[in-house]
């Protein structure tokens, strides 16, 4: 049975764009589409009341916000949606399902049998980025399978470059993918999959590694800035020696090297703004308290300009 590319939806603007993007991955990969529609069971009490109808479950689940959409393309049901996403993107074969459990539950169970998984992220209001609720974080947290974070109004020719009179078009070559990684803790299907998502596209791959001085150098670096220059050199280095056997073997895709001292996240936020999409990892930890996805993943999550996919990683 072949691994799929599955989109949790929920009948909001994110969660639409999330399955455009999907349908567009499913298409490059070759794989079919899977969407989940999670709805959750009615409390209890409200359960139980013999006078409220099936419209309260309905508007429990956010029915009442896809009824006001119907007209737009989408319907109201994820059978709909599918045969919508079919018209639109020819040749992907989507199936659609309604489970019922709590959404991150239902979603990283889903994860398991998919190749990717493909969730929506808010757009926050007046900044450039995502507002990534509590189901989204739970669900990068706690799945070990790639995620992919796609802000609401996310377009096919956001992800290209303009054509030669300005205006976006998803007719011209994809932007660069973007890729941090740590080159003294490299992890290999972090820096795998930002380079076969760069083979995909047919682009190139700008990879970006921040590093930090050691703590016995700080105290001497206004004294001796050529400290400043040793340490540089050696880690440009350390990331050229990470990289060099996956040039080997994604030869086709031209890759740039940044390495410079201090933390990523700012660097990889702004050079959001000039990328297809972004990949940064996640550590596995096997901890049932609290989430945790580590502060630069956490940073881009929130404010990156395109698309992130998420890897967890050992």
């Amino acid at each position: 049975m072949p691994r799929t590319i599955t989109i949790g939806l929920d009948g909001s603007a994110e969660s639409r764009a999330a399955a455009e993007w999907a349908a567009r991955e499913a298409k490059l990969r070759g794989l079919p589409l899977r969407l989940i529609e999670v709805r959750e069971p009615l409390p209890e009490p409200v359960a139980q009341a013999p006078f409220l109808g099936a419209q309260t479950g309905q508007q429990w689940n956010g029915g009442g916000e896809a009824e006001a959409s119907s007209g737009d393309g989408w319907g109201t049901t994820p059978d709909e949606a599918a045969a919508g996403l079919r018209l639109r993107h020819p040749g992907v074969e989507v199936t659609a399902e309604q489970v019922t459990g709590r959404p991150h539950e239902v979603l990283i169970k889903a994860a398991e049998d998919a190749e990717l998984l493909v969730l929506g992220s808010r757009g926050m209001s007046g900044f450039a980025g995502f507002l990534v609720g509590s189901v989204g974080l739970a669900v990068v947290a706690r799945t070990e399978r790639p995620v992919v974070l796609v802000r609401a109004g996310e377009q096919a020719a956001d992800e290209h470059e303009p054509d030669p009179t300005g205006i976006p078009s998803a007719a011209t070559r994809y932007r660069p993918v973007l890729l941090g990684v740590d080159a003294d803790r490299p992890d290999d299907a972090v820096i795998r999959f930002a380079f076969a998502e760069a083979a995909r596209r047919g682009t190139g791959l700008r990879v970006l590694h921040g590093w930090n001085l050691p703590p016995y150098y700080v105290h001497g670096l206004p004294a001796d800035p050529e400290v400043y220059r040793a340490v540089a050199d050696q880690q440009a280095a350390t990331l050229a020696k990470t990289l060099r056997p996956w040039r080997a073997e994604f030869e086709d895709v031209d890759v740039v090297e940044e390495s410079f001292g201090g933390s990523p996240s700012i660097r990889l936020i702004d050079a959001s703004r000039e990328a297809s999409l972004v990949v940064v990892g996640r550590r596995v930890r096997h901890n049932p308290f609290g989430i945790r996805i580590g502060p630069i993943t956490h940073a881009v999550l929130h404010h990156s300009a395109a698309p992130v996919a998420v890897v967890a990683h050992d």
